[in-house]
């Protein structure tokens, strides 16, 4: 049985759809939204400013408030209460390395802008082929 449930969302339509389906098909489950702020890069993303502040960890925390918020409403629609986790690093990394807490990752099928895609690479595909347990990729 499924009981614990990661969620990493980015803000994307995808990572909503897979927070839907969470919610729909797994209603009793303890579901965890993930948000990771990633690392900097050459391409001046918004990590990159991050590595600029004075305290890195708040400034992800705030970075994550809206994407946080939207879970969070979708989530009352369903009257769930999530729980939220904001991690700093390589996206895929940091999902396959809270995977092992959970029963299973519920991931969207792709995410982010296309730039991100196209740099960063396919994350969903990621975790997908290297994640301890079992991952659902939503579309």
């Amino acid at each position: 049985m499924i009981s614990r449930i990661l969620v990493p969302m980015d803000g994307s339509e995808m990572a909503q759809q897979a927070l839907r389906y969470v919610l729909e098909n797994h209603p009793d489950a303890k579901i965890t939204v993930l948000h990771v702020v990633g690392e900097p890069s050459p391409w001046g993303t918004v990590a990159t400013s991050l590595a600029l502040e004075e305290d890195i960890e708040a400034a992800a925390e705030e970075r994550a408030e809206e994407v946080f918020d939207d879970a969070t409403e979708l989530a009352a629609e369903y009257d769930v209460e999530l729980a939220t986790e904001v991690r700093l690093g390589n996206p895929a990394r940091a999902i396959l390395n809270s995977a092992d807490d959970f029963d299973a990752v519920v991931i969207g099928s792709h995410g982010g802008s296309l730039v991100d895609r196209l740099v960063v690479g396919n994350v969903a595909q990621k975790v997908f082929r290297n994640s301890p347990v079992p991952v659902i990729v939503a579309r």
